[in-house]
């Protein structure tokens, strides 16, 4: 049956190779069963075990939609990121609910599945400078940085330099940056897991040292009554909300198209001239957006985790399959997810980052048009707290150097729509 669905030997692997491949990448990725529902509950004040649930849901879900619609080993959950922007920005600093904020990831979900089937999506991706698209994922980055130092109390506030170094001899500081180095060493050992490993040493450090409580390991999944179904979407289409969708959007375009596209061509999955099953895919992850704002959770999209499975042979959805099936068996850890500390998720926000500011070595810094929307769409994330107002800053930045620099053929017309869009924000909908 396997062999008959997931066509195992057209693309020369086998049944175990497979089976073990998932297991590598969710070992990679699980991480986000952890941090998820930390960072939901701690800006958005969503029930932290509904969000657990939510998480493992959604993941399983839009895992094995990518399994049986794309036949692709690619792994999928809520996304890092999305997930900051959701919780720290939509609910925290702007002050809507969160209810409204699951409404906004329904509604530009619905609008992911109409550019991926109408085509408008690769349109899209084509018309974004790659320098900007760089920029927009190192700022990302920097931005869960900012939230990772500040959730374990490195940086803190300062009113006289707006920021400051916290206490570094303070028991959350010092879990974070111990956690920070067992995370990256492990990582650069090729250890499996290594950011899950991360989190669980600190956790287990911090209960025996008395500085935070067990909860237990295993028990029947919670109840995800409290986030299931709650979205708002009316509420998501009071104006000042629509370029909150629109970084959602563009977001969820940049970062999973790319994530996926790197992912299948490192697996022989995209080959020049032959015909390939992206669509399927983008339809696939585009669904499970849909599908997580049901269940109570940020974006759902595709991990760039899922490298590790394809380096470990995955080439098809009985990969994804595993990784679904395992989502699902993680409902049962929810006492674990519990006891875990702030401290011990940020060290895994912070590794993240740091790995994300690598796509700055793609900006063109020797054209200037190029270079300094890119560092202003990066920059403006962390310092205003915002991913959407980092993305206006670099789109608006961009048409305007090419336009006054006698560069306007450069200019493609998805790159302007989304700067006259942002423009029209700020000037009728500056709250």
């Amino acid at each position: 049956m396997l062999e008959h669905y997931f066509k195992l030997a057209a693309h020369n692997t086998t049944a175990r190779t497979e089976i073990l491949a998932g297991l590598t990448t969710f070992l990679t990725m699980s991480y986000i069963i952890f941090v998820n529902p930390n960072i939901l509950h701690d800006a958005a004040h969503m029930n932290h075990d509904a969000v657990f649930v939510a998480t493992c849901l959604a993941a399983a879900v839009g895992t094995l939609i990518m399994a049986f619609v794309a036949n692709w080993p690619i792994g999928m959950a809520p996304g890092m990121g999305l997930n900051a922007f959701f919780a720290y920005t939509v609910v925290g600093a702007m002050g809507y609910t969160w209810q409204q904020a699951l409404g906004a990831v329904f509604i530009s979900g619905t609008i992911f599945v109409i550019l991926t089937l109408t085509g408008i999506r690769s349109w899209l991706i084509a018309g974004i400078p790659k320098s900007l698209r760089s920029a927009i994922a190192a700022g990302i980055g920097l931005f869960l940085a900012i939230i990772a130092l500040g959730g374990a109390g490195i940086v803190v506030a300062n009113p006289a330099t707006k920021v400051g170094l916290g206490s570094l001899t303070a028991a959350p500081a010092l879990f974070a940056i111990l956690g920070f180095f067992i995370i990256a060493v492990l990582d650069t050992l090729k250890v499996r897991g290594a950011i899950l490993i991360g989190i669980l040493a600190i956790t287990v450090l911090s209960m025996l040292t008395g500085n935070n409580q067990f909860h237990g390991v295993f028990s029947a999944p919670p109840s995800l009554a409290p986030t299931f179904f709650h979205l708002d979407i009316p509420g998501a289409l009071h104006t000042g909300f629509l370029h909150v969708i629109l970084v959602f959007v563009l977001v969820e375009v940049f970062d999973a198209t790319g994530t996926m596209i790197g992912v299948a061509k490192r697996a022989g999955l995209i080959q020049e001239g032959k015909p390939n099953r992206l669509g399927r895919a983008l339809l696939a992850d585009s669904s499970a957006i849909v599908v997580g704002s049901f269940l109570g959770t940020s974006s759902t999209t595709a991990y760039i985790e899922s490298a590790s499975g394809v380096q470990a042979g995955g080439r098809t959805g009985l990969t994804a399959l595993t990784i679904g099936v395992l989502f699902l068996l993680a409902l049962f850890l929810s006492p674990l997810a519990g006891s875990v500390p702030e401290y011990a998720t940020a060290p895994a926000l912070l590794y993240v980052a740091c790995l994300m500011l690598r796509e700055l070595v793609d900006v063109d810094w020797s054209d200037i048009t190029e270079s300094a929307p890119a560092a202003l769409a990066a920059l403006i994330m962390p310092f205003t707290y915002s991913i959407a107002n980092g993305l206006a800053f670099g789109f608006i930045s961009y048409v305007v150097l090419k336009a006054f620099t006698g560069k306007f053929r450069d200019i493609h017309p998805a790159t302007l729509l989304v700067a006259v869009l942002f423009v029209i924000k700020y000037a009728f909908f500056p709250g």
